[in-house]
């Protein structure tokens, strides 16, 4: 598996940033992620990925440049219209890296229900109890 990222440098006077381009910057925008939901279904144009969001044309254009540049989707030229597609293998680090949450929530849930089980066994004791001390 190939692990895609971009290294972007920008010098000023006095200050070096980098800004690297991986899946999970790709991820962390909610525009993005309802691009990656709707480019899951099927494949299409720029202008049809547009066309379900009410922000502008070059904003589009700008979070769909970084799912191209994290590798998330391509975009192809056929004929006049520019083709978006995802690809997603390379959403695998993701899946991976919730992975290891998901496994840690679901031990935390299994002891949230076994502690429930035995405060509904230890409820009608009680009330039995109750009953005889009346």
């Amino acid at each position: 598996m190939r692990n895609r990222s971009i290294t972007y440098i920008f010098v000023t006077d006095q200050l070096l940033i980098i800004m690297r381009r991986d899946v999970f910057q790709a991820i962390a925008d909610p525009v993005r992620r309802d691009i990656i939901g709707l480019l899951a279904d099927d494949t299409l144009t720029v202008n049809a990925v547009a066309e379900n969001f009410d922000i502008s044309r070059p904003a589009i254009s700008k979070h769909l440049r970084i799912l191209n540049e994290c590798g998330i989707i391509t975009i192809s030229k056929k004929g006049r219209e520019r083709l978006c597609e995802i690809q997603p293998k390379n959403l695998m680090p993701v899946a991976e890296w919730i992975e290891q949450y998901r496994k840690l929530w679901e031990e935390k849930l299994d002891q949230f229900e076994d502690y429930l089980m035995k405060l509904q066994t230890r409820l009608p004791d009680e009330q039995a109890k109750n009953k005889e001390n009346e």
